[in-house]
């Protein structure tokens, strides 16, 4: 589109610098013709010469000397009406001028005059074409077909220029029309690129946030739990299961830190289904705090996708840490519940609670942590809690089966990744 807007701007450049130099070629058509054709002596032809000369420069330097004091309107019915009284005076001399140089006097009647004033200028310039032709009119009927010939002269340069008017109109609106798409292009691109550099900036927040949740859910409470029986283990007598306790958890948190990085889901998820990897996690859990854990599953159990399952463990998990941190509970319960399009999670304890308002002013990682993965994946989190009566965690997400996933990203993988 550029390329073919050029080449019609360059056209259209070259046409105007034509028209600007169509005058002084038809009048030199026309010195020509008269100095070839026509038997004069000497003394006419330097006086046709002079007010060729005269002319040229009358079109030449009177159109752009207009004094300030001066209207437009009036210098420019000057500059017509002394254009075509060199066409009346060079016509009477020859034929030529008026069929030549004459067409100059319709172009600039309708260029330089405002209407009604441009057909004034067009009428003019034909009454002085058709009387180079038939002489001044004699009698009513050399009248009447003088007045005919001027009126339909004047008629069809009216009707061209007004084509010619409507012509160059479209062509500008055309301009404008590109000009306003390429702008619009441009300030497209503008914000194509400024998209692109905030979902850059959100992949690299989103990954931010990924490995600071991993970190919070799985190093962070594997530490704690190092430092905690690392702190008990010289007030017993037999401090050796507290030390193997911490080992066998800072192995663990170096496989998960390794996993991390790269990014892969739960250890617990690759060798056992979901309820299955709540088996394990509440019972090593159990095993560090002495708590008991109750896991129940209601519901037909289906495989979800690895997003769905890595989701509800990790809020387990989280749970189950800030039980052992914070609640000082007595007992834990476990609910994995597949109801027809969703899956929920339900952790409680009998610990002593907290404010959650006072939590949510405060911050807190942790839940802030639970509460977007759940909402990633368009589900819905909540915690019931006060001072004394325990706490409640509820997380509810859409069952994505893998198979029904899988199938999908097989049979279109483009729009499965989307």
């Amino acid at each position: 589109m550029t390329g073919a807007t050029g080449r019609l701007d360059r056209w259209e450049r070259r046409l105007q610098t034509h028209m600007r130099l169509a005058p002084y070629g038809l009048l030199a058509v026309s010195l020509g013709l008269y100095w070839l054709t026509v038997e004069a002596a000497w003394a006419d032809r330097l006086e046709v010469l002079g007010l060729s000369a005269l002319a040229a420069a009358w079109m030449r330097f009177l159109p752009p000397a207009r004094p300030a004091r001066v209207p437009d309107a009036a210098w420019q019915g000057l500059y017509i009406a002394g254009l075509i009284g060199a066409i009346a005076v060079l016509g009477s001399h020859a034929v030529w001028f008026t069929t030549f140089f004459g067409f100059t006097g319709f172009l600039h009647s309708w260029w330089f005059l405002k209407s009604p004033w441009n057909f004034a200028g067009v009428a003019a310039t034909a009454a002085v074409s058709v009387a180079t032709y038939t002489g001044v009119p004699d009698g009513p009927a050399e009248a009447l077909t003088f007045a005919l010939f001027t009126a339909a002269i004047t008629a069809l340069v009216a009707l061209f220029s007004f084509v010619g008017d409507v012509t160059a109109e479209r062509s500008a609106e055309r301009k404008r029309t590109v000009e306003r798409l390429e702008a619009a292009l441009a300030e497209n691109a503008g914000l194509h690129a400024q998209l692109l550099v905030q979902a850059r900036e959100a992949g690299v927040m989103d990954e931010r946030q990924r490995i600071a949740a991993e970190i919070h859910d799985t190093l962070a409470q594997g530490l704690t739990g190092i430092i905690a029986q690392l702190q008990a283990a010289p007030g017993e007598p037999d401090w050796r299961p507290r030390v193997e306790k911490a080992l066998l958890l800072a192995r663990a948190n170096l496989a998960e830190a390794r996993r991390t990085v790269h990014a892969v889901g739960p250890a617990q998820l690759e060798a056992a289904a979901l309820p299955e990897a709540l088996e394990t996690v509440s019972g090593h859990w159990s095993d560090l705090h002495g708590i008991p854990v109750a896991v129940e599953v209601t519901g037909t159990f289906r495989p979800m996708d690895p997003s769905v399952e890595g989701t509800l463990l990790r809020v387990a998990q989280e749970s189950l840490a800030n039980a052992g941190k914070h609640a000082r509970a007595g007992r834990v319960g476990i609910t994995l519940s597949y109801i027809d399009d969703v899956v929920a999670l339900d952790v409680l304890d009998d610990g002593r609670g907290f404010d959650i308002k006072a939590v949510a002013d405060g911050g807190g990682f942790g839940l802030d942590g639970m509460r977007r993965r759940v909402e990633r994946l368009g589900g819905t989190f909540a915690v019931e809690s006060a001072p004394g009566e325990g706490t409640a965690v509820s997380a509810t997400v859409p069952a994505l089966d893998r198979d029904r996933v899988g199938a999908a990203v097989r049979a279109d993988p483009e729009r499965a990744q989307a």
